[in-house]
Parts: structure tokens; C-alpha cells; sequence
């Protein structure tokens, strides 16, 4: 195992023994109920999703089938649950919570909010918000092909504010230095963009876009005119966080920037890239923009072949 992984390992499992000690995992009853935490779980997704099948629900879940047996059962024993035919499928029962089983439930669901709002009061605002950003994060970032459509529906676009232009140039250097290689004088380049940015935001005719996905800024876009070209805008600095891949961020921002130019009366759009910024280029292309020129160069590390595009708006 590499080293970088088996720090990784450890810290997570580090992390796993805090989380359970800290929410009761490790307890026989989950918050003093009758239930165990599995127990718990199931009741809860019974609560969410009424009249579904024993199947779904296992999958939902991802328990073992003769677990989740064991589970339904106790709770079909002790009147929490019943059993009614599934009338697109007499192979299958459909499951609905009894007047016992939603008491049950709704008595659980407040101890464990009771449980959270205390373990989160003594925090600021701040704070709460950098707790939920930090689960949101492992949670995509482990389980990326999970409500890809609810995900990509959360993702909103802002003007950029103090401090955005810094972050701009930050993520671009660690980005484009871990994925391509590439060195300080690239993150010189982008800084330089960034100066300029500053300056062309305050004039008519610019825009910028941040995206962010639960309060972390995940992607960004910027529309400014071309210097000495009246009438041509430039799509600058277009950036995704791989956690933000896959959602048509990309796209979006693309088309973004392209409505401004059109709004603002722009005749043409031009735009710098690299030929290994594949996802990128496929966008362009298929917006209508047309390759002008391209040559090597290895200004930030290894050879790479830049590009100049156009589109006529």
C-alpha cells in the first residue's frame, strides 16, 4: 500500500472510531430505545418511503437480505409493521408502518434530533456550516454517482466576492500541478488573469461566475472583453472541482458566459485551452466554437500544446 494511502486509511478509521463513539453507534440501543442502530435505520427509511418491498428496501440500504429478515420480522411480531399484497406483483407484499410502528418512529426521530442539536449548539454559525460542508464533501466524494440530479439542481451561480480571485488562482495551481504536472509559473499566468479580473469586473461588459454546492465553491467562469478587439468577449479561467464533475457544471457555466456576450451585444468569443483538457474542449466544440491556431510550448513543465478558439455569437 503507498504511504500517501496508508495515512489516509489511518486517519479515516481514526475518524470512524470518534464518529461512532460520538453518535452511540457502539451502544447495545440506539438513544435508550427499543431499537438498535440497524433496527433504527430500517425504521426510519419504513418512515420515508411507505408501501415499498422488502427487496427495495434492502437495497436502499445496502443490508444483507437474511439481516433485514431477521429485522422485519421482530417488527412484524411486535405490531410495528404489516404485510399488504403488492397488486402489480403477487410475488410481492408491500410494507407500511402500523399506528405502533409511526409512534415508534416519530418518538426516535426527536431523540435524535435532540441528540444532534445538542452536540451542534455550542457551535457557531460558522461552524455548524463548516460541519455540514465537510460531511457534504465526504459524502460526494465516496458516493460521487449518488442523486447526480439533485446535486448538479443544488449547485448555484453568484457574482464573486472578496476573496474568490484568490481561491481562483489557488485551486487552479493545485488542480492543474496534481492532474497535468504543471509548475509555479502556470499559477503565475493564472494570478496574472486574476490582477486583470479584478480590474475588468468593475467595467461594463464583464462578468464573473462562481458556482457553489452546499456552501463550497466548487467552479468558476469569467466573461471579460477583449483588449484592442471591439466587440469580442474572452471565456476565461473555466474551472470544476472534481467533486463537481459529471453534474454539467461545465456546460452550464459555458452557457452562462456565452448568454452574457450575447446580451451585452458581443459579435464574437474567443478563448485560450490545452489539448488535455478534453472534457473542456468537447464543450466548446459542441457550443459552435472552431479551433484557430495551437503550438507546443513547455512554459509550465511538460510539453503541452495550447489552443485558440472562436465562436461567432
Amino acid at each position: 500500500m503507498p504511504p500517501e494511502l496508508a495515512e489516509t486509511v489511518a486517519a479515516v478509521r481514526d475518524f470512524t472510531r470518534f464518529y461512532t463513539r460520538k453518535v452511540g453507534a457502539l451502544d447495545e440501543t440506539h438513544l435508550g430505545s427499543a431499537f438498535t442502530l440497524g433496527e433504527a435505520r430500517v425504521l426510519h427509511e419504513l418512515a420515508q418511503c411507505s408501501g415499498q418491498s422488502a427487496k427495495r428496501l434492502g437495497e436502499a440500504l445496502d443490508l444483507d437480505a437474511g439481516y433485514l429478515s431477521r429485522i422485519l420480522r421482530r417488527f412484524e411480531d411486535t405490531g410495528l409493521i404489516a404485510r399488504t399484497p403488492d397488486p402489480a406483483d403477487g410475488r410481492s407484499t408491500r410494507l407500511e408502518l402500523t399506528a405502533a410502528g409511526r409512534d415508534g418512529f416519530e418518538t426516535l426521530n426527536r431523540a435524535t434530533v435532540a441528540r444532534w442539536s445538542e452536540m451542534l449548539s455550542s457551535l457557531s454559525d460558522s461552524q455548524r456550516a463548516d460541519v455540514a460542508s465537510a460531511m457534504a464533501l465526504v459524502r460526494g466524494a465516496l458516493d460521487p454517482q449518488a442523486d447526480r440530479a439533485a446535486r448538479a439542481a443544488a449547485v448555484t451561480l453568484r457574482e464573486p466576492a472578496p476573496g474568490d480571485l484568490g481561491w481562483v488562482v489557488e485551486r487552479h495551481a493545485v488542480l492543474y500541478g496534481r492532474e497535468y504536472g504543471w509548475g509555479p509559473v502556470f499559477e503565475a499566468v493564472v494570478a496574472e488573469m486574476a490582477a486583470q479580473l479584478v480590474r475588468a469586473l468593475q467595467q461594463p461588459g464583464a462578468r464573473g461566475w462562481i458556482a457553489e454546492l452546499e456552501g463550497r465553491r466548487v467552479g468558476c467562469v469569467f466573461c471579460v472583453p477583449e483588449p484592442e478587439a471591439p466587440g469580442v468577449a474572452r471565456l476565461r479561467l473555466l474551472l470544476l472541482e472534481p467533486e463537481a464533475r459529471g453534474l454539467k457544471l461545465g456546460q452550464r457555466l459555458t452557457d452562462e458566459c456565452l448568454a452574457f456576450a450575447r446580451a451585452e451585444g458581443y459579435r464574437e468569443m474567443v478563448l485560450w485551452t490545452h489539448t488535455v483538457l478534453t472534457t473542456a474542449r468537447a464543450i466548446y466544440a459542441s457550443r459552435g466554437f472552431v479551433l484557430e491556431e495551437s503550438h507546443f510550448h513547455a512554459d509550465f513543465g511538460p510539453e503541452i500544446e495550447s489552443e485558440s478558439w472562436r465562436l461567432v455569437l
